[in-house]
């Protein structure tokens, strides 16, 4: 099963197949985009049904929930999700995006460019919804340790 690192930046299932994109490396999968962030949840020490229901406490929203996949380093994930492909993506590694006729472009830090088949407003509530908990996670790490 991959574990997701620090150059992890998505991961993408578009009908059977499943390619994890790194920072520089592109690498295919035998398990879906779900599995690979439920397997990914447990390794850095939760479900991944608590990590969706810690979201659910934090942020107050219940669709299309971003999730920390890990506390320290406070790595979150994305989902974008269609009826062609189910794409999971490091809100970190997200350098830009802009829309491209009906599409949505996304930039990467490292320059590579996945178009998606959502409306920009569609991923621009999922990377809003997701800087949300990044603010409430740093706020609330720094009130505790005052």
């Amino acid at each position: 099963m991959y574990e997701i690192n620090k150059n992890t930046i998505a991961i993408c299932t578009n009908h059977s197949e499943t390619i994890v994109y790194e920072v520089d490396n592109l690498i295919k999968s035998v398990n879906n985009s779900d599995e690979i962030i439920e397997y990914n949840c447990l390794y850095y020490g939760s479900s991944y049904k608590g990590r969706v229901e810690g979201s659910k406490n934090l942020i107050g929203i219940s669709y299309k929930l971003p999730i920390i996949l890990e506390e320290t380093n406070e790595i979150i994930y994305f989902p974008i999700k269609n009826k062609n492909s189910i794409l999971w993506i490091n809100y970190k590694m997200v350098k830009n995006y802009y829309k491209n006729e009906k599409n949505t472009i996304i930039l990467f830090v490292n320059n590579e460019k996945i178009i998606v088949n959502n409306s920009y407003e569609s991923v621009n509530n999922q990377i809003l919804k997701s800087s949300r908990l990044e603010s409430l996670i740093r706020y609330r790490k720094s009130v505790n340790f005052l």
